[in-house]
């Protein structure tokens, strides 16, 4: 798409369609709603083939990056691409050479900051490996990283998710690091997760499995991802929401307030980005019916819709964005 309306993104980019579901917060996929279930343009699931788009739609951010000067001049920072809303960049079914091609362009577009979510974080190490060694060329062959202007995210909806994924995210060597907290389906605590635990590496004592030294704080060997330079081990950025859609689950406020403080004591940008189909009663209501929903502790939420119910949580909106550690230079178009 040219522009989108997702509030923390200014293009989408699609380089194929399909997917699987692997996750509760996949279970109302909007995206499966739309290109299989409505369109019939690709059906969902283990086995069925990934469709590439057009070469058209591949050439519109080549398009972007040369447009960075007067959108730098108006916003006064770059344009971020969500890549991928109706697929996965890390699924197991896209032909390995469309994700090579994928990093191509990335490195052919310096001046856009791709944003990569993934609901498979555990598949990207392995695979940004796959991609250096088809194109030799994706930073290190030896240890190879994402190029710089991508920001690369997992998507977390539960407390369970959190433990298993968010160590994979940080494991994996990234300018950016991001959580996509939508559809929250659950209280999660993330605070751990938050706060800096790097640079923490002032000197490697002998030994280490590798034989290069180990550090004092981490235990890991100095080789590993986590000590290169300008590597970190914390998110920067956490973005939550409820579910919209037909069949979405409400969300209890207490969710993303959770979220809130734990993002304010660590100093973490903080994205909320709606309630969805569900919002706060105002007030203690005695209703029954499929438009009102009354959580164990006697909070109520109301079904209004998703312009509705918006995007104010406690009176005001929370749109963070990250600072990257490292500035990164724009390239001439």
């Amino acid at each position: 798409m040219e522009n989108t309306t997702i509030e923390w993104a200014d293009h989408t980019f699609n380089p194929f369609l399909g997917c699987t579901k692997v996750s509760p917060g996949c279970d109302h996929c909007y995206a499966e709603q739309l290109l299989d279930k409505r369109l019939h343009k690709v059906a969902w699931g283990s086995g069925q083939p990934r469709l590439r788009t057009s070469p058209a739609n591949w050439r519109k951010p080549l398009t972007w990056n040369t447009r960075h000067d007067d959108f730098f001049a108006m916003h006064g920072r770059r344009q971020r691409v969500f890549c991928a809303s109706l697929a996965d960049v890390f699924d197991n079914a896209v032909d390995p050479a469309w994700r090579a091609d994928l990093f191509d362009l990335i490195e052919r577009t310096p001046n856009l900051d791709w944003l990569l979510l993934t609901k498979r974080i555990g598949n990207v190490m392995s695979m940004i490996n796959e991609t250096a060694a088809r194109r030799f060329d994706l930073e290190c062959l030896q240890e190879p990283r994402l190029p710089d202007n991508v920001w690369l995210g997992a998507t977390i909806v539960n407390q369970t998710e959190a433990d298993r994924d968010i160590p994979k995210l940080l494991e994996v060597p990234a300018r950016i690091k991001f959580l996509s907290m939508e559809p929250l389906l659950g209280s999660v605590d993330i605070s751990d997760w938050l706060a800096p635990g790097f640079p923490h590496c002032a000197g490697f004592e002998q030994g280490g499995s590798m034989g290069d030294g180990y550090c004092a704080h981490c235990a890991g060997n100095k080789s590993d991802p986590i000590h290169r330079p300008g590597m970190h081990d914390f998110v920067d950025w956490v973005i939550c929401g409820g579910e919209s859609g037909p069949h979405a689950r409400p969300t209890h406020p207490t969710r993303p307030r959770a979220l809130r403080d734990q993002c304010a004591t660590s100093g973490t940008a903080y994205h909320f980005k709606q309630w969805g189909e569900w919002a706060p009663a105002p007030e203690v209501v005695d209703a029954g019916g499929p438009l009102f929903y009354r959580f164990e502790d006697g909070t109520w939420m109301q079904r209004v819709g998703k312009k509705a119910a918006g995007r104010l949580l406690d009176g005001r909106m929370h749109n963070d964005f990250p600072n990257p550690r490292v500035p990164l230079v724009p390239s001439p178009a």
